[in-house]
């Protein structure tokens, strides 16, 4: 089978009406697949007011907003709203990016009909109940994403940490790393501005420790407010920038009250910003790769993550950056790992730079072509 004979139905719980780093990826892949002559249909809920215009063919889902204050997020109600649509497109192969309800009745519909079907991790679902304190949970919503995954041809992890991890639940799957690119244009050291720093009111001798995504509890906003508090605490000279927005940034603004809040930002202005930090914090363990991570690292940004799932593999321990290792007594290790870049200026050039050089191997159209590989070889294992 040849790329231009694929036909392929990909199924999001957010294409683009919010923006994060899985559906932007989902959009880049969707631009790179329809530039190899195959043929795409998007599934997913959609609103009036999308972050970004998507790509390639979109068929709004019905859906209900997330409870739980989270409404900016919808879940769809289903796959029969737009069961005559899926059926005239007639695909080959369908790809499921969430393990959602919608997710669910797609590969329901697809091994039903003897189709092909992929499934990409892209968030680790199962981290997000410990931060609305219902942990408890925990234990069935793996069973749940294990089972989940098993019902497919091919999973598409992100990494060999989410591999491992997948691989540790019981998910017996083949499996194909999905890794992420980035825009090397736009993320370079060369977008490094003082000017816009001084305009924020950071000093040029001030360290700026940043953080960049949604502000959202389960990005470790509480971890870093808490780093951020033992910094201060040491007398450890520093300025936090704060780039991004979200539902929490109140919360998270009462907790850094001294932060520079520099907003929502978007194409250049956001690798002007990226460039612009000295030391990149991100104490996530929700995310199963971290495109924000991958981000700083390109622009010659000195990182200090947790060593979890999404920086491992790609964060070179002690090289381009420190990893932490989350649980009893991380505060303290993330503010020695802190204090370090802060007060070592050789030692973070140097991790920016390591991290700049490893950075530039991760090219989109490469990584993409490894997903039109993955679709080829799930479609001939089905036959």
């Amino acid at each position: 089978m040849k790329p231009t004979d694929l036909r392929v139905a990909l199924f999001s719980g957010n294409y683009n009406y919010v923006r994060d780093g899985a559906n932007q990826a989902l959009n880049l892949l969707v631009g790179y697949l329809l530039d190899q002559g195959v043929k795409v249909r998007v599934y997913s809920p959609t609103t009036d007011t999308p972050a970004f215009p998507p790509t390639g063919d979109l068929v709004s889902v019905p859906a209900l907003p997330v409870p739980g204050g989270r409404d900016e997020y919808k879940f769809a109600k289903g796959i029969k709203a737009v069961l005559p649509d899926l059926e005239a497109f007639a695909p080959n192969l369908v790809h499921v990016s969430a393990p959602e309800i919608l997710g669910h009745r797609a590969v329901t519909w697809a091994r039903r009909n003897n189709i092909a079907s992929v499934a990409s991790v892209h968030t680790r679902f199962e981290t997000y109940p410990a931060y609305y304190h219902i942990g408890f949970v925990t234990p069935l919503l793996i069973w749940t994403l294990t089972r989940f995954y098993n019902r497919f041809d091919t999973v598409m992890p992100t990494g060999r940490g989410m591999e491992e991890l997948l691989r540790s639940w019981g998910v017996e799957r083949p499996m194909q790393i999905w890794s992420r690119g980035v825009n090397h244009d736009r993320f370079n050291p060369g977008r490094r501005s003082l000017e816009w720093r001084r305009a924020l009111g950071i000093a040029d001798d001030e360290v700026a420790v940043s953080f960049l995504g949604r502000l959202v509890l389960e990005k470790g906003l509480d971890i870093f407010a808490e780093v951020v508090g033992e910094l201060q605490r040491r007398g450890v000279k520093h300025r936090v920038l704060v780039i991004g927005k979200g539902p929490a940034q109140q919360w998270f603004a009462d907790r850094v009250p001294d932060a520079v809040f520099a907003g929502f930002q978007a194409g250049d202005d956001l690798g002007r910003a990226v460039a612009s930090m000295d030391v990149f914090f991100n104490p996530s363990l929700t995310e199963s790769f971290g495109n924000v991570t991958l981000e700083a690292m390109a622009a010659g940004v000195a990182v200090v993550a947790a060593n979890a799932v999404g920086p491992v593999g790609m964060v070179e321990e002690n090289v381009s950056g420190l990893l932490v290792d989350p649980g009893k007594g991380a505060v303290g290790r993330y503010a020695d790992a802190i204090q370090h870049y802060c007060e070592n200026h050789a030692a973070r050039k140097a991790a920016g730079a390591a991290g700049h050089a490893i950075a530039e191997t991760y090219q989109w159209d490469a990584i993409n072509q490894k997903v039109l590989d993955a679709y080829l070889e799930a479609i001939a294992r089905r036959g």
